[in-house]
């Protein structure tokens, strides 16, 4: 009888433990995703290092830049918050009817009434001349000199507040007509002319400011250029050898490039830092001038999302910069 051979001799084909496949696959898309994040994080190092080993010019690099960064940013906070505190003063705007110098006390009133009646007015509040004549001696310094008048020169003034003020003193025109032909009344004037004066000289300004800024942006994207090309020059000879040993102009560009965004960061916060100073002791001369004409306005310090927009654009600009050197003087440096 033929041998039987036993279950043990035979080859044990076990099945592939489920999921093996998928694990290979992680870690095959795994690997290059972490050499990818690992030649960053030496790339980093790198600049971090150049950095602690250059501190000299790195100090004068960044406050190159944020001398740069910070003239145009803050010129551009103080125009933003001139600008709202313009809004809110043509937000109160009003008309002041001046009536005639000879009209009755009764009739002045009954120009008061008609006028509040308009449909196109908010309020209409009547100030007698005798009051406002004795707050004018109260205030002006004048009181002994206007004692000696023979007669009140201040009219009867109504001041009116309109109810739709959007479109400026050009929307007010038609309103400021109408009741300029109003029996009694002299004259009419639109108190926020002198708003919109301010509103050009801002625009004016503003238009400077965006001009200045841009003359700043390309100085500084040079001083980083040649910042970097410096730095490239200095380490020439690693660069040769990096690639002699087939490094790519990709990983040999990285490390610049981090140092730069290192010097537009730090020049960002730097900015940042100084701006909120420098608006913060500004602000004391300020709440002065707007005590002196019966305002409280003040300056709200660095709003955060100026301070950030100028952090992001403080490291694009670094990393432009670096770009431009980089890009060049990379190709140049070639193995012979």
């Amino acid at each position: 009888m033929a041998h039987q051979p036993r279950s043990a001799d035979k080859t044990d084909k076990r099945p592939p433990k489920s999921g093996s496949g998928a694990a290979r696959s992680r870690r095959d898309w795994r690997h290059p995703l972490r050499s990818w994040a690992g030649s960053h994080r030496d790339s980093a190092r790198l600049a971090l290092r150049r950095i602690r080993e250059h501190p000299v010019s790195t100090v004068m690099i960044v406050l190159v830049m944020t001398i740069v960064l910070a003239l145009p940013m803050g010129l551009a906070v103080l125009i933003d918050q001139v600008e709202r505190l313009g809004v809110d003063w043509q937000r109160a705007a009003q008309l002041s009817v001046y009536l005639q110098q000879d009209i009755q006390p009764d009739a002045a009133q009954g120009v008061q009434q008609d006028i509040a009646a308009l449909d196109e007015v908010a309020e209409a509040q009547l100030l007698d001349r005798e009051l406002a004549l004795a707050e004018f001696q109260q205030h002006s310094g004048l009181g002994d000199a206007l004692q000696q008048l023979a007669y009140n020169p201040l009219p009867d003034v109504i001041l009116v507040m309109p109810r739709d003020i959007d479109g400026g003193a050009a929307a007010l025109e038609p309103l400021r007509e109408r009741l300029a032909q109003l029996p009694g009344v002299d004259q009419v004037q639109i108190d926020m002319l002198w708003v919109e004066r301010l509103t050009a000289i801002l625009s004016m300004v503003e238009r400077f400011t965006g001009g200045l800024a841009l003359l700043l942006v390309l100085t500084l994207l040079l001083v980083m250029a040649n910042t970097i090309r410096l730095a490239i020059e200095s380490r020439r000879d690693e660069i040769l050898v990096i690639k002699l040993v087939g490094g790519t102009d990709a990983f040999v560009r990285r490390p610049f490039l981090y140092l730069g965004m290192l010097y537009g960061l730090l020049a960002g916060v730097l900015a940042w830092l100084l701006l909120g100073a420098g608006l913060a002791w500004l602000n004391g001369t300020v709440r002065e001038l707007a005590a002196l004409y019966q305002s409280d306005f003040e300056l709200t310090g660095m709003p955060v999302q100026d301070g950030l927009v100028l952090l992001g654009g403080a490291v694009l600009l670094g990393l432009a910069g670096a770009w431009l050197a980089v890009g060049r003087h990379i190709r140049e440096i070639e193995p012979q």
